[in-house]
């Protein structure tokens, strides 16, 4: 699943794609490179980001997402919004999924909207918005669970039952912990570590730990700039793919295309078509 950022301060790739002709080149670029899905967004997720009106955010992913398929690029593509009004025009631009990492929360409109669309539907767990939130390593107090991964797991739960409660079919629905949000760097990892407690909800679990702050601080062990933590990502994403993780929200596709292929062929359970899709 490849991020395609249509925006000026993402945390990584942030006015990297400054018109729909570059979002289109870079969805061609990911495709060929083996992402079977694209991510389109058009408001930061990063830690203390300014959030973006609707009409803003629809300004920005509509042309790209209208380019992407005038280009001739078929994978599915998501719209990465907690506002039904953006998640409805990019769906009526081409896009097949919404990606919601406030869970349907900040909007009531958007699991309704997608249960009348009958979309796929992502659902993330946060512990608050992303402008009142931190880096991962660099909280002076750990975020406070009384069992991180029970707790991720309970409100992931309650989230697909209202999604469903919402008209939702579950077999739309994919469930992600929200690595990197409103979790400390060992937070993250056990969660990793844990995985499978969030696959026994019954849906696909998505990882997304491309990039992030906390990969650097255990790949590196220091402070770091995202454009040095692929080798870590790539690691976290197989141990991820172990733990029972199956859709992979990266910045690179060519390199965890490979890395993920390579992983799934040596599992006693791997198939010739490899992971199985979400």
């Amino acid at each position: 699943m490849a991020i395609l950022n249509v925006t000026p301060d993402s945390f990584s790739d942030g006015g990297v794609l400054t018109s729909a002709g570059d979002a289109a080149d870079a969805a061609k670029r990911a495709a060929d490179e083996g992402a079977d899905m694209l991510d389109v967004g058009g408001e930061s997720t990063r830690p203390g980001a300014a959030r973006i009106p609707a009409a803003e955010q629809i300004d920005r992913v509509v042309p790209a997402i209208e380019a992407i398929r005038r280009a001739g690029v078929d994978v599915p593509v998501s719209i990465d919004t907690t506002l039904a009004s953006v998640a409805r025009a990019a769906l009526d631009a081409g896009a097949d999924a919404i990606n919601d990492v406030s869970a349907g929360t900040e909007d009531d409109e958007m699991l309704p909207l997608a249960a009348e669309r009958g979309c796929g539907i992502i659902l993330m767990h946060r512990l608050r918005a992303p402008d009142q939130d931190a880096y991962s390593d660099r909280y002076e107090r750990a975020p406070e669970y009384t069992d991180v991964v029970a707790d991720v797991r309970t409100a992931l739960g309650d989230s697909l039952a209202r999604a469903t409660a919402a008209g939702i079919d579950p077999a739309s629905v994919v469930l992600d912990p929200g690595l990197g949000f409103g979790k400390s760097v060992e937070q993250n990892l056990e969660l990793i570590r844990r995985t499978g407690e969030i696959v026994s909800l019954g849906r696909p679990v998505l990882s997304g730990i491309s990039r992030k702050s906390f990969v650097g601080r255990v790949s590196l062990g220091r402070d770091s700039d995202p454009s040095e933590r692929l080798e870590g990502s790539l690691a976290l994403g197989v141990v991820h793919l172990l733990a029972g993780a199956r859709l992979f929200r990266v910045h690179d596709a060519g390199a965890h295309a490979r890395a993920l292929s390579a992983a799934w062929a040596a599992l006693p359970h791997a198939t010739a078509q490899g992971p199985t899709p979400a």
